[in-house]
C-alpha cells in the first residue's frame, strides 16, 4: 500500500460513522486548516496489535484526535518565538499559537484545548473556569459584557456584548492571567487511575504545578491492556506537544495504562490519585 492510501484510510478511519451516525469533521477556529494527513490520528499511529477505542462524533476525545499538527520534525518554540531549550522529549507539536505573552503554560494549554472544543461545538454556556482567588468566570458572562475581579467574586458591566472569536480569545487571555494548576486541579474531580479516559487530566497544583492532558488511547482487542498519549504546554508559555514516553525502549509514545507507581512523565512524575475529569 502507498503512502498515500495509508494516509487516506487513516483519515477515513478517524472521520467514519459511529453507531450508524454521519459525523461532522471537527473545526479548529485558531486556523483554516481542513481535514488532511496531518493531524494527531493519521500521523501518530497505534502500537502494533492495538486499536483506538471508540470516540463518539461530536465528542472532546473525537475532536483532540483530529488536531491539526506542524510538520514532521518541528521545534517546540517558546512564547518569544525562541526555542524551548529541551527538544528532546516531544514526538510532534500541535498547529495551535501560544500567544505573545508568558501565559499559556501547562494548565493554561490544557483549559484552551477544552475551551476551544466547546467553542466549536458553539457550546458557549458550558465554557466557563475558576479563578485561584475561587470565583467562577463563564464565557457567557464575558460575551455580555461583564467583567470580573481579580478574585472573580465581583461583576461588573464594562464592554460591550461580543461572543465573537477574538473575544472568546481576549477572555482566555484574562482566564489564563488569573487561573493555573492550583485552581484547575480544585474544580476537576478526582477519578481512579483504572477508569482512565480520553480528555482526562493528570495535574499537581501549587506554584508551581504541572498538568497534562490525556489525547488519545488505543487498546488490544481480547486483552484489557491499553495505552494512552499525552500532550502538555510548559514554563515558560511553549508550543503545545505530544509527549514522548521516557519508559519506552522503542521510542513509543503510548503510555502503558497499567504502569506501577508514579506516572512518569519527560519534565514531571505525578502520582497515581493525580488523575482529574471534567465535571
Amino acid at each position: 500500500m502507498t503512502r498515500t492510501a495509508v494516509v487516506l484510510v487513516l483519515l477515513v478511519a478517524a472521520f467514519m460513522p459511529f453507531h450508524g451516525e454521519a459525523q461532522v469533521p471537527p473545526s479548529y477556529a485558531w486556523t483554516k486548516f481542513v481535514a488532511s494527513a496531518d493531524t494527531l490520528v493519521a500521523r501518530i499511529a497505534p502500537p502494533s496489535g492495538f486499536e483506538r477505542v471508540p470516540a463518539p462524533p461530536g465528542s472532546f476525545a473525537a475532536w483532540l484526535r483530529g488536531l491539526p499538527l506542524k510538520p514532521d520534525g518541528s521545534p517546540v518554540m517558546l512564547f518569544s518565538g525562541t526555542p524551548k531549550y529541551r527538544q528532546d522529549v516531544h514526538v510532534a507539536v500541535i498547529d495551535i499559537d501560544v500567544g505573545t505573552r508568558d501565559l499559556q503554560q501547562c494548565a493554561d494549554a490544557i483549559m484552551r484545548l477544552r475551551a476551544e472544543w466547546l467553542y466549536s461545538a458553539r457550546r458557549l454556556e458550558e465554557i466557563g473556569f475558576n479563578y485561584t482567588g475561587g470565583g467562577r468566570v463563564p464565557f457567557s458572562r464575558w460575551a455580555r459584557g461583564e467583567r470580573p475581579s481579580a478574585d472573580a467574586r465581583s461583576w461588573s458591566a464594562r464592554a460591550k456584548a461580543d461572543s465573537s472569536y477574538d473575544s472568546f480569545k481576549r477572555y482566555l487571555v484574562q482566564v489564563f492571567s488569573y487561573a493555573g494548576t492550583y485552581s484547575l486541579e480544585h474544580e476537576l474531580r478526582s477519578v481512579p487511575i483504572e477508569t482512565l479516559q480520553i480528555g482526562d487530566v493528570f495535574i499537581k497544583g501549587g506554584f508551581p504545578g504541572h498538568a497534562v492532558l490525556v489525547a488519545d488511547m488505543v487498546d488490544k482487542p481480547g486483552t484489557s491492556e491499553k495505552r494512552f498519549l499525552l500532550l502538555q504546554s510548559y514554563m515558560p508559555a511553549q508550543d503545545i506537544h505530544v509527549l514522548k514516553d521516557p519508559g519506552s525502549t522503542d521510542g513509543s509514545p503510548w503510555y502503558p495504562a497499567s504502569f506501577a507507581g508514579d506516572l512518569v512523565t519527560p519534565e514531571w512524575r505525578f502520582v497515581r490519585t493525580s488523575l482529574r475529569r471534567w465535571p
